[in-house]
């Protein structure tokens, strides 16, 4: 079993009203659970024999997912991504050892610049056992506004963060995050371009957390955008690790 080399965290902003996506997104499903064509497909099968068929990026075939990738693309959204390359030196000393301090870590970074815009900001988080239990939530919380006065000791916090932790057969807004965070992963795993140049112009930012040879030099060469896409060159060495 071929052993990944980054974890991804990454976050979904809608910019229309969510309950007509919401509302495609079930019919798309149920269009895919009842199409002749994909009724012999396992883990097609294994969806809807168990909770009902839901997208799912690393699971889907390639038909399903040209699908809905097409579908994601009239989506009026942007997504930016924290992606941090699993070096086990990192893991036993800044985190512990520990996964869920690993992810309230990274939620930390995608938080961090979000206290000024609005009073409250509501996050739909897909559950990842203890990682997404409130403790850990509370602990990124808190790591995210240690983040934001570090770097804006003149500013005043005023966003209140509310999390909704969910389940993805459940909330089908999070297979869009899910489609987005594969099409980078596959950046950085294996160098693939295809999926990623055909969303590029929805991903605002993403983060290489853990690229030290960038971190901290002009211009911030790690951060990626539609000025500083990402390129071949991100895909990750196993050597490095």
């Amino acid at each position: 079993m071929e052993s990944q080399k980054t974890f991804i965290l990454g976050m979904v902003k809608f910019k229309t009203k969510l309950e007509p996506i919401r509302e495609h997104i079930i019919k798309m499903q149920q269009e895919v659970a009842k199409d002749e064509f994909y009724k012999d497909v396992p883990s097609i099968k294994k969806k809807v024999n168990k909770n009902g068929y839901f997208f799912h990026a690393k699971d889907d075939i390639p038909e399903v997912r040209e699908k809905f990738f097409r579908f994601i693309k009239t989506i009026n959204c942007s997504f930016e991504a924290v992606v941090a390359r699993k070096l086990p030196d990192l893991y036993e000393t800044k985190h512990k050892g520990n996964e869920a301090w690993f992810y309230a870590d990274l939620l930390s970074h995608l938080l961090k610049n979000k206290f000024t815009n609005h009073d409250k900001m509501v996050l739909n988080i897909a559950s990842r056992g203890k990682s997404t239990k409130n403790q850990n939530l509370d602990l990124a919380l808190a790591k995210a506004k240690e983040r934001f006065y570090a770097a804006n000791p003149e500013k005043e916090l005023k966003t209140k963060v509310v999390f909704n932790v969910l389940e993805q057969t459940g909330e089908p807004l999070l297979n869009v995050a899910d489609y987005f965070c594969w099409c980078i992963q596959n950046v950085f795993e294996r160098g693939q371009m295809r999926y990623y140049n055909f969303m590029k112009d929805q991903i605002s930012t993403v983060v290489d957390l853990y690229d030290f040879d960038s971190y901290g030099k002009k211009g911030w060469p790690n951060y990626y955008g539609k000025n500083n896409p990402l390129t071949t060159i991100n895909e990750i060495s196993p050597l490095s690790h």
